[in-house]
């Protein structure tokens, strides 16, 4: 099994620190950079992106409802062609930097609550895709395993990495549990360890209800406000490998 490790970073901005990216990075393979809109600011973004410059690690967008004050978790109402045009400026700023540093971008990562609702909202997702096609049709998508997003996507030619998360409790109909629900966001190194083990082994999670859901997984997220994030992208990074996992950035997974 060939899977990427990406985590959601520079979510710093100001005097605010969130995360601790400098010791995450070495353990990953993508990092998904916020863009300024829930998390970031313009010194932020560069400093990750030379971050992930000198540990290797590809980096992508991660373009977010306008929405600091909620951390980009909240569903905003939009007229049509709105997110698109988020998008677009979003992905365009980070690509500024990563130019800048001599790298390019590898894929783009929706945030939050725009994440979930293209999942699922065909108006979003088709949106989100306009606007990767629009910016750069060859950008990676990253969205959530088995949703109507990658199914779009593939549809349009962009290619797409199909996302699991092994510190968020999913529901029986393969949906993110929603951080309103206890238990939604799993922190115990032991308990990600051991669904790491069976999702490699078998190709399936176990939701809150109990049930196994099979989801298909090109790169493994692990969320960078998390506390002590560091330690558990240890422990997935090890875990995968012991279990026989080849651990690489998405590009060197998702075909053309």
């Amino acid at each position: 099994m060939r899977i990427d490790l990406n985590c959601d970073m520079g979510e710093s901005f100001g005097t605010y620190t969130i995360g601790n990216d400098e010791l995450v990075m070495p353990w990953i393979t993508s990092a998904n950079i916020a863009c300024g809109f829930h998390g970031g600011d313009p010194m932020v973004m560069e400093h990750t992106v030379a971050l992930a410059k000198k540990h290797r690690v590809a980096v992508g967008a991660h373009p977010g409802f306008p929405d600091l004050l909620g951390f980009g978790r909240r569903r905003l109402e939009t007229f049509s062609g709105e997110i698109r045009s988020y998008m677009v400026y979003q992905m365009g700023a980070l690509a500024a930097f990563a130019k800048a540093h001599g790298i390019r971008l590898q894929h783009v990562k929706p945030h939050g609550a725009l994440y979930n609702l293209a999942a699922w909202d065909e108006r979003t997702a088709r949106e989100v895709v306009a606007a990767i096609r629009g910016f750069d049709p060859e950008l990676i998508l990253v969205t959530l395993a088995g949703s109507l997003c990658a199914e779009l996507a593939v549809a349009a030619g962009l290619r797409v990495a199909r996302e699991a998360f092994p510190d968020r409790a999913y529901q029986s109909d393969g949906q993110l549990a929603p951080r309103s629900l206890p238990g939604a966001v799993i922190h115990g190194p032991e308990e990600i360890r051991t669904r790491l083990v069976k999702l490699v082994a078998s190709g399936v999670l176990t939701s809150v209800e109990g049930h196994d859901v099979r989801i298909q997984a090109d790169t493994l997220c692990l969320h960078g406000d998390t506390p002590e994030a560091w330690k558990l992208a240890r422990v997935i990074h090890e875990t995968l490998l012991a279990a026989g996992a080849e651990v690489m950035p998405m590009a060197m997974i998702c075909s053309g």
